[in-house]
């Protein structure tokens, strides 16, 4: 697939009935998905994009790509309800074919208005009673158990909002991977969070078997970040850094990702810098591009428009260029959104 369609239809989106989707939530978009020239693809659904889906092929306009697409089908593991009476669809999302993801703890301790990150809607979903304030370990053993059994699913991500206590949510999420991981053992999972206060719990949670670890940053420019991630900008990027470091000595080389959105003015050339620095870390840098979600402040205060195509495609194929020369690839991290690679267009250029 070239890398500028790739870029073009997750920023543009596309025109088709997509069985799996998600709105809300953390972000990075209103998305639905699909296997796009054979690989996972989460994109917007949009009636205005000139991109449709006809005869199982990606067209722009009257232009046929070429590019076979398959709509995910929905998994029979939404139909079921937990044994305490929860739709298993409130717990956990199907992602691309064959990744469970779940939002553990769906509040967070920066969501007031003058401190959350702006491209965010995490508890907008349970406003809207599309899913529930905490998930139990529980919970999400039963789901996970059935939707590997029933749907194939193949790696696990857990994420979190921020919560009050120093571990920043790494306690819930080491409970509810050990409960995971007695259900179906050898599960990939990949956790996700905020850089703990006391670093000895990045330990913790890869005895709790977590296979990978993504510790968003969003953007190393610390004037972007005080725009967009208000509250978490008060951890300096210096934190992170400790962070990355020693998640690397716990987990590995390239089993640490961050997310890097391209979009919020950052200027491209020092993203693409940071990038390579993080990677000489041994830590993936997740570049996706940023795309205004309903329900966040970057949409209903703001106007933010997704940044154009072309910029996020030079982006994308530098710092693919340098994975590469790394010998770094998302599939590599096992689990989590670099291993699913859909929100980004880095698989298609070669990271």
């Amino acid at each position: 697939m070239h890398v500028g369609t790739r870029v073009d239809v997750a920023i543009r989106g596309v025109r088709v009935e997509a069985p799996v989707r998600r709105a809300g939530g953390a972000g990075p978009s209103d998305d639905g998905h699909l296997i796009l020239d054979g690989m996972g693809a989460a994109v917007p659904l949009d009636p205005r994009s000139p991109y449709s889906v006809r005869d199982g092929r990606l067209w722009l306009g009257e232009t046929d790509t070429g590019l076979p697409v398959t709509p995910v089908r929905r998994p029979r593991f939404y139909d079921l309800t937990t044994a305490d009476g929860v739709p298993y669809e409130k717990i956990a999302k199907l992602h691309g074919a064959g990744v469970l993801a779940t939002t553990v703890v769906q509040t967070c301790v920066r969501y007031a208005e003058s401190d959350r990150c702006r491209f965010c809607a995490v508890e907008e979903s349970l406003y809207a009673g599309a899913t529930v304030a905490a998930k139990t370990p529980a919970q999400l053993a039963e789901v996970a158990e059935a939707a590997v059994r029933l749907d194939g699913v193949t790696q696990m991500v857990m994420t979190t909002g921020t919560t009050n206590g120093p571990d920043r949510g790494a306690r819930v999420l080491a409970r509810s991977v050990r409960a995971v991981l007695a259900a179906v053992p050898g599960l990939p999972v990949q956790v996700q969070c905020e850089p703990p206060e006391d670093l000895a719990w990045l330990g913790e949670l890869r005895a709790a078997g977590a296979a990978a670890i993504g510790i968003h940053v969003e953007s190393l420019d610390e004037e972007v970040r005080r725009r967009w991630t208000p509250g978490k900008a008060a951890v300096p990027v210096a934190r992170y850094e400790e962070a990355w470091a020693e998640a690397v000595r716990v987990f590995g080389r390239n089993r640490v990702s961050t997310y890097l959105l391209a979009g919020l003015g950052e200027d491209p050339d020092e993203l693409v810098d940071g990038a390579a620095r993080l990677i000489r870390m041994g830590v993936y840098p997740f570049v996706v591009p940023f795309r205004p979600m309903r329900g966040t402040l970057a949409v209903r205060v703001d106007g933010a428009q997704a940044p154009p195509p072309e910029l996020v495609r030079r982006v994308t194929e530098r710092v693919a260029a340098l994975l590469r020369a790394a010998g770094m690839t998302g599939a590599e991290q096992g689990a989590g959104c670099a291993a699913c690679g859909a929100c980004s267009a880095l698989a298609a250029a070669g990271g």
